[in-house]
């Protein structure tokens, strides 16, 4: 049976290891998804910090990640000096960020990265945010013809309407996810497909974290 795979980072990673309490290994996670389900692709949407990159919404599907790596690197070498320490603790953070992709596209996963915005909220604070369920929901329609299976790796209700759609169409549909963050409707549409994400813990762990 041919198995994609579709991974919601923002839902199923959100709060990262505090949230989580354990650290995923990706490779392992990999393995796994490739030896359980026997997955042929393995598609993360996810977003990153890009500092002014020049990204062009228009012409890429994803940020260039390693474009990225470039760049970053590049703005701690010529403004380094300019920027306070707060400021370069930061780009190194996302520096590191943009690493970890890297070592996922090694591991052989596809990305699909989007640049984090900004978003003013009622209260006068701002809020970070990469919104990329839309591209997971139009990967999931696009790619339908081509999977017999989709492993799903998120929890999120609003992709409730898109796995309907794929089971009416004789798709089988597995939901692989944090039971807490995952929706009523998601559990009711998934019934004996879903598979609570922290049962692997065990298997996918970092270990020594």
């Amino acid at each position: 049976m041919k198995t994609y795979v579709f991974i919601d980072a923002s839902n199923l990673f959100y709060g990262g290891e505090k949230s989580l309490g354990w650290k995923i290994d990706y490779r392992k996670l990999f393995t796994y998804l490739q030896k359980k389900y026997d997955a042929n692709r393995i598609f993360y949407f996810g977003g990153v910090e890009i500092h002014d990159f020049k990204y062009d919404y228009q012409k890429d599907e994803t940020v260039p990640i390693a474009k990225l790596e470039s760049y970053l690197l590049d703005l701690i070498k010529n403004k380094g000096k300019k920027l306070n320490e707060a400021e370069l603790l930061l780009i190194g953070r996302h520096l590191q960020r943009v690493r970890f992709y890297l070592k996922l596209l090694e591991f052989g996963y596809r990305l699909f990265l989007k640049p984090v915005k900004m978003y003013d909220q009622e209260d006068g604070t701002t809020k970070r945010k990469a919104n990329c369920d839309v591209d997971m929901a139009f990967h999931l329609m696009k790619e339908k013809d081509t999977f017999e299976r989709a492993v799903v790796l998120s929890g999120d209700g609003d992709f409730l309407p898109v796995l309907k759609y794929l089971k009416e169409i004789k798709k089988e549909v597995v939901i692989l996810a944090r039971g807490p963050r995952t929706a009523k409707e998601i559990k009711q549409f998934a019934g004996n497909d879903f598979r609570d994400f922290e049962y692997l813990r065990e298997r996918i762990k970092m270990q020594g974290k």
